[in-house]
């Protein structure tokens, strides 16, 4: 399947039954893939009539309990970060895919990776952050898309998946063989009252700033909880890597070929693949600072989660960037290159 598409069947699997949407390359087939399945089995999908009416129908059918998503590319997301800080203001689970494409403004149709800043900072206004997964493979853009809605629901926050046009265009096999949590109850939901308990009320307006204080102060509790809990990161060839390569999505899959062309000269490489974005994978870059003589950080950005990087080494080994722009992947060639270079210079 392509990528786009296990994304949708695996929202499907996981109980997944209202879609608000609209067309926008790369993550078009999302949209195509539900308006053949949705109705098949009874569920909703609704072509919006722009990117801010499908975020907010996203925010109604959260408040109502059920699981909801939606999908765009870059410049779509731009158009939904109002409704996405409304979510979270409301403490509304649902799941955000970004298939990304280069920016800014329109830029154009072709994969990139700078969004990142968007997705991880939060996007819209205020404080608050999103769970952002990033997928390097059409398993795990259906398996991250199970995740997603699982750890919206036990949190109340939104997930996002931050993919790439390469991962969301590209065909490999994939399996649904998933283990799957149901939904848990959520008697915060606007289900109707029936007369036998208080009516639920689903709002983000707090007009007193003492009130809304500490609805950010539990929120951020909640935070730091998914930091020390759900931070995921691969780790390749790590335990004695003195070129720590960190990268991910389709840049971690040229990142891994990279890497193995260095070991093969002799050369210690190795390379951490942050899974999720948010929270940020610190305590893998900690641990690699053992070995660790430079860290170099392979994006389709022109440097953002450099920034991060920098932050989980606390800036105690060099940091560098090898990256492409506009659309263009980094090739193996040339982050084969950034790592010999680095190695020379670790070595004098």
């Amino acid at each position: 399947m392509k990528g786009n598409e296990a994304i949708a069947e695996a929202a499907i699997i996981a109980g997944c039954r209202h879609y608000f949407g609209y067309p926008i390359t790369p993550q078009t087939e999302i949209a195509a893939y539900m308006a053949k399945r949705m109705p098949k089995i009874g569920g909703t999908f609704l072509q919006a009539e722009s990117e801010i009416a499908a975020i907010n129908m996203v925010y109604g059918v959260a408040s109502a309990g059920k699981r909801v998503m939606t999908s765009s590319s870059s410049p779509g997301i731009s158009l939904k970060s109002e409704g996405i800080s409304y979510l979270a203001g409301a403490d509304l689970p649902s799941l955000v895919v970004n298939c990304q494409r280069g920016g800014p403004g329109l830029g154009g149709i072709q994969p990139s990776q700078s969004d990142y800043f968007q997705a991880t900072r939060g996007g819209g206004h205020g404080d608050y952050h999103m769970i952002v997964l990033a997928p390097a493979s059409v398993q795990e853009m259906a398996q991250l898309t199970i995740r997603g809605f699982e750890l919206a629901d036990e949190y109340r926050m939104t997930s996002m998946i931050l993919a790439d046009g390469t991962i969301g265009q590209m065909m490999e096999p994939v399996s649904f063989d998933f283990e799957i949590q149901e939904a848990p109850e959520k008697p915060w939901a606007t289900t109707g009252t029936k007369m036998q308990r208080e009516h639920n009320i689903v709002n983000s307006l707090y007009l007193s700033p003492e009130v809304l204080e500490q609805k950010n102060i539990e929120r951020y509790e909640k935070y730091a909880a998914i930091c020390e809990k759900e931070a995921l990161a691969e780790e390749y060839m790590l335990d004695d890597a003195e070129i720590v390569i960190a990268a991910f999505g389709i840049a971690a899959r040229v990142a891994k070929n990279a890497v193995n062309a260095a070991r093969a000269e002799g050369i210690k490489a190795g390379l951490i693949r942050p899974i999720t974005l948010w929270p940020f994978p610190e305590k893998t870059f900690k641990k690699a600072l053992g070995t660790a003589k430079q860290f170099i950080s392979v994006e389709l950005s022109m440097g953002q989660m450099i920034e991060d990087v920098k932050l989980a080494t606390e800036c105690r080994v060099p940091v560098s960037l090898c990256y492409r722009v506009g659309g263009m992947i980094p090739s193996p060639e040339q982050v084969f290159a950034a790592i010999k270079e680095a190695a020379g210079k670790a070595g004098e």
